[in-house]
């Protein structure tokens, strides 16, 4: 069963996922600091063609089914346009402006 955003317990994060599920890029960018960086299934991926081809373009969406780590690292049910329905896994540092400075996902 899917946790509610609002319930998320990191505010960076839950504003992470609440961006991602709203396809707001405005609001997902405004939570990364401008050097972020990101990984997928454990190789250093382009942030801006990455967030682009597998969040906005493709119209992803997160339904967090677990959350551990103070907040910071997430099992979730991922799904875009391009790969389908996924089990993933997410973790966060977050800067102490609250922002994301790097996330790393994967399949879980």
């Amino acid at each position: 069963m899917a946790i509610q955003i609002d319930r998320l317990s990191d505010p960076a994060v839950r504003a992470f996922v609440a961006a991602v599920n709203a396809h707001d890029e405005k609001a997902f960018r405004s939570l990364l600091t401008p050097d972020a960086t990101m990984a997928d299934d454990g190789s250093d991926r382009d942030l801006a063609q990455w967030i682009d081809r597998e969040i906005f373009s493709s119209h992803g969406h997160m339904d967090v089914t677990k959350e551990s780590a103070g907040g910071r690292a997430l099992i979730a049910d991922y799904r875009n346009d391009t790969w389908g329905e996924m089990r993933t896994r997410w973790s966060f540092v977050v800067e102490d402006d609250g922002r994301i400075s790097r996330f790393e996902t994967g399949q879980a």
